[in-house]
């Protein structure tokens, strides 16, 4: 009689797997924005898998990938921890993405340009439009879905690999300045205007500009800016 094949390694129970581990990554990732984790904070696998509703060892993946991504630092004797960023790292983190978001905007004009479909654009800006005046959590999302409306639109699968290591998420917990939500909306209609226009250098410029916006604040909060 054949053995019996274990079921822990069937595809459908692998699927299964990671998608519990991309649900813990994902929430982590998400409750940054919305304060429900913070810079600093411990990460407890029993408390994640309670609140995520799957187990353990699909919290302990998603840890490794947040480790791997920046996101966590694991520390001995105590275990994952939220990474904290200092000022400078924060002003490095920055740098990159200025140069990224740029170059996101600018591909996904030049998308446009070429005849790419921008229809998801047009009600992704309206999306932010009303989540301006809705909870942190509503912006975050339509945020998130503004830019991967703009990845999608740029077909770039190494801009859709280099964003995910940055580590924005954690300069947005860190630096919860009121003045953001609304740079951002500005920010984000001026992106969008120019990538509709298929204009890819000044879809370049608009997104490089949001984040020196960002970077401004930033600084002025920590009062080294103007």
């Amino acid at each position: 009689m054949p053995a019996r094949k274990d079921p822990e390694h069937t595809p459908a129970d692998k699927s299964s797997a990671a998608s519990a581990s991309d649900a813990v990554f994902h929430g982590i990732v998400s409750g940054l924005e919305t304060s429900q984790f913070v810079p600093g904070q411990r990460l407890v696998e029993t408390d994640l898998a309670a609140q995520f509703g799957v187990g353990r060892n699909s919290v302990r993946e998603a840890l490794q990938h947040l480790a791997a991504d920046g996101v966590i630092d694991i520390v001995r004797h105590k275990g994952a921890v939220v990474r904290s960023l200092t000022l400078q790292e924060t002003l490095g983190v920055l740098d990159v993405a200025e140069r990224m978001t740029g170059l996101l905007a600018r591909s996904a004009a030049q998308a446009v340009k070429n005849g790419g479909p921008a229809k998801a654009l047009p009600p992704a800006l309206e999306r932010l439009d009303n989540a301006a005046a809705s909870s942190a959590e509503d912006f975050a999302q339509a945020r998130r879905h503004f830019y991967r409306v703009l990845l999608d639109l740029s077909g770039s699968q190494e801009l859709r690999r280099l964003l995910r290591v940055i580590h924005m998420p954690i300069v947005h917990a860190q630096h919860r300045l009121g003045s953001l939500r609304e740079m951002r909306l500005r920010d984000y209609e001026a992106i969008g205007r120019a990538v509709l226009q298929g204009n890819a250098a000044k879809a370049d410029e608009a997104g490089a500009a949001h984040v020196r916006h960002v970077r401004a604040e930033i600084l002025k909060k920590a009062g080294e800016g103007p």
